[in-house]
């Protein structure tokens, strides 16, 4: 008894020192990267396959110049498996622009056939109820992606999230950081802010933050990308990362390659 009431005491002081002390238990990565095949946007579909299985990264969300709005039944049916032979998770398409309930229904179906999980959109403001409605349907999450300056929609995560608070929580963000510091706002403020919607992520680097501000390779622009990676990790964030690199479409490769090495050497720091 002597012995149990001795190890209690001690257990206590521990937990007392800890947490004067801040300590907190390391927490691991639950989220997965990915490409936004945008980023390879100049490649057939093949390509843009067997790049990201390159890059050591099994998630992929299509732009149309890799499967067609408008792709016939067999034509989805094809795609998806090449996507299922390269080992590759097509977990989402876009960025899709909606202007009419046509393109919304469109969007869905297309989606639908496909088997994705998710829409990253950028759908008319009056459009948003009907959206909701589509989502409820078809349970697939619809990630509305942010433009930065000139974008008059949305360009910002905190002008989607006034607009889609009280929706359905399937209607939430796609929060592109680049685009977040070229209008001068703090990529890892907004994810905190607006987390409760924030379904996914494309991650860059930018030159500036300011509108001039273009891509560049990760870890070389004016985005603390590791203390983001940190944020989020503490967050506990567990949807996508997706490197969407606009820089050079005609050879994006070195580049891609570079920005997946950077950010995967940040995350084994921050697992050390």
């Amino acid at each position: 008894m002597r012995d149990f009431k001795r190890l209690s005491k001690l257990v206590l002081a521990i937990v007392i020192i800890f947490s004067i002390t801040g300590f907190s238990a390391k927490k691991e990565v639950q989220f997965e990267l990915g490409v936004a095949s945008y980023s390879l946007r100049k490649f057939p579909v093949e390509k843009a396959l067997s790049f990201t299985k390159e890059l050591g990264i099994h998630n992929i969300a299509f732009k149309s110049y890799h499967l067609a709005l408008d792709a016939s039944d067999s034509e989805i049916a094809s795609t998806v498996q090449k996507c299922k032979d390269a080992g590759i998770n097509l977990y989402g398409a876009g960025v899709i622009y909606m202007k009419t309930e046509a393109q919304v229904d469109q969007a869905f179906e297309y989606a639908k056939k496909a088997g994705m999980e998710m829409i990253i959109g950028v759908p008319n403001h009056e459009l948003l109820p009907y959206v909701e409605k589509k989502v409820k349907e078809n349970d697939i999450k619809l990630a509305i992606h942010n433009h930065g300056p000139g974008d008059d929609l949305y360009p910002s995560a905190e002008s989607a999230y006034g607009l889609i608070k009280d929706m359905d929580p399937r209607i939430g963000l796609c929060v592109d950081i680049g685009h977040t510091k070229r209008i001068q706002r703090n990529p890892s403020e907004d994810v905190k802010e607006y987390y409760d919607r924030v379904l996914d992520i494309h991650i860059k680097d930018v030159t500036e933050a300011a509108a001039d501000g273009s891509t560049c390779v990760v870890g070389k622009g004016v985005i603390n990308i590791p203390g983001f990676l940190a944020d989020i990790i503490e967050l506990g964030y567990s949807g996508k990362v997706s490197l969407e690199y606009e820089k050079d479409p005609e050879n994006p490769f070195v580049g891609m390659a570079q920005s997946v090495g950077y950010i995967n050497g940040v995350l084994d720091t921050l697992n050390k």
